[in-house]
Order: structure tokens, then sequence, then C-alpha cells
């Protein structure tokens, strides 16, 4: 079995062309198909929300889909905008939920929210990405989450966001070591120790993040194998990854800012 990271390295050495096999599969592709057709003919918030099959391709698409249920949350996430500190989705942590409504923004566009390249490719975008994560982590649940965390770091600004998301917090916990059960801790406690451990504008540095994704996997696939050694696989992977592992770091702006190419 290949380690995370040369699973990772192997994935994402053509990003460009792992997105277009997953958005050319059958079930991405109809879907895909579906959403481009069909978004811009929706004027309003509820249109969007009655609109099952569309509603839930976006909120799978930034990563929401344990809430697609939560219509009424969501409602007030879409209808109050992003333009107002004040609105509903900014004073949430979970950036999820301010991108969300900046795609899909009818607060400030109405009936032509869903014209947007944000709303449309952007949106199909995220989409093709997340299948793409989600099917590597059909194999590998480290590949999804080294993934994960490559396409987010560069939006945390703060140990709450980090915290808010269960992806993002299991990164971290792993790359430092620490145990699952901290997350029964205080909240403020477990931000406190993220960024006393972490310099969390290191993650705007595409190169910075390659080496938190590297001590990720390693730290992964140690515990993964749980062979009892005397010597710390961890830190004999870490160590080789440094020497033995040549990350291009426009891997990363690619898997920041690719674009969707229907």
């Amino acid at each position: 079995m290949l380690s995370t990271i040369a699973d990772y390295t192997r994935l994402t050495k053509d990003m460009g062309k792992s997105l277009t096999q997953v958005a050319q599969q059958p079930d991405v592709s109809r879907e895909t198909d579906y959403f481009l057709g069909h978004i811009g003919n929706v004027k309003t918030v509820d249109d969007f929300l009655k609109d099952y099959r569309l509603y839930s391709y976006a909120m799978k698409a930034y990563g929401l889909s344990d809430m697609t249920y939560a219509k009424a949350f969501m409602r007030k996430v879409l209808t109050e905008g992003v333009a107002s500190k004040d609105a509903f989705a900014n004073k949430l942590t979970d950036v999820r939920y301010r991108q969300f409504a900046t795609a899909f923004n009818f607060a400030a566009l109405g009936d032509k929210a869903t014209q947007t390249a944000a709303a449309t490719t952007g949106t199909a975008t995220q989409f093709v990405t997340q299948a793409m994560e989600e099917k590597a982590g059909d194999q590998n649940e480290g590949l999804r989450l080294a993934l994960y965390f490559t396409r987010k770091a560069s939006t945390i600004t703060t140990a709450y966001q980090v915290l808010a998301d269960k992806a993002l917090t299991q990164v971290v916990q792993t790359a430092l070591g620490l145990p699952a059960t901290i997350s029964s801790a205080d909240i403020d406690a477990q931000a406190k120790m993220i960024a006393d451990k972490i310099n969390l504008a290191d993650f705007q540095d595409p190169a910075k993040v390659t080496k938190f994704v590297q001590r990720f996997a390693a730290m992964w696939d140690a515990t993964q194998a749980q062979n009892g050694s005397s010597t710390n696989p961890a830190l004999v992977l870490i160590a080789g990854a440094a020497t033995s592992v040549s990350m291009d770091t426009n891997v990363l702006t690619t898997l920041q800012n690719i674009k969707f190419n229907r």
C-alpha cells in the first residue's frame, strides 16, 4: 500500500487531469449537467430551496451536505447575505456559510444571483473537487483529509475556524499528535492550544502548507500502522518526507483556485 503522501503526490501531480477524470464520471457529469442547465432559472431563495436536486448539489459543493435538511437555517443564511457585519452568515464561525451566501448572493443581486460565475461554474468546480476528495477517501481517508486541508488552508485565519470544521480539526490534531479526546476540552482552551502550536499565517504560504500536509500524512500513516515499534515511525517518515518527497507548490494554488471547464 502506498503511503498517504505518495498517494497525494500521485493524485496532485496533474490536478487538472485528476479533476477532469472525476468530472467525466457518469454520476458527477449527470448532476453537474443538470445543475448548470437549471440553476439560471432560479430567481428567489424559495425557488432554490424547492428544487432539491439543485439545492443539494450546491450544498455538497460547499461541504454542507450534512445541513441540507436545515432549510430554515439556510434560508436565513441566504436571505441576509454577507454585506452587513451583523448578517447571520458573518456571525457563524464556519466560513463555509459565508462562502455559500457569497456564491448565491440573493440579498445583493436578487433574481440575478444565480447567473454569476461563482453560482454556476464556480459551484460546479467546488462540487467536482468535493467528489474527487470523497472518491479518494474511499481508498484512503488520510488522502481525502490531506486534499481537503490543502484546499481550505488559505481560508483559515483563526483556531476557531479549525475547530468548527471536523475535517480540519482531525488534520490539525493528527499533525500535532493530539488525541481525539482533546475535543471534549473547553473550546477556548483548544483554540489557545492550536494558536500556541501553529502560526496560522503560515497557511497563506503554499510551501508551508505542503510541509504541514507532509507532517499530517506521516502521523496519519504512523497511527494507522500501530506497529508498536520502539522507533517512532512518524518521525522517520517526517524526516524522509523532507528529502524524498518533492511537492510542487503550484499544486496548492491549483487546488485552491482550479477553474472548471465544462
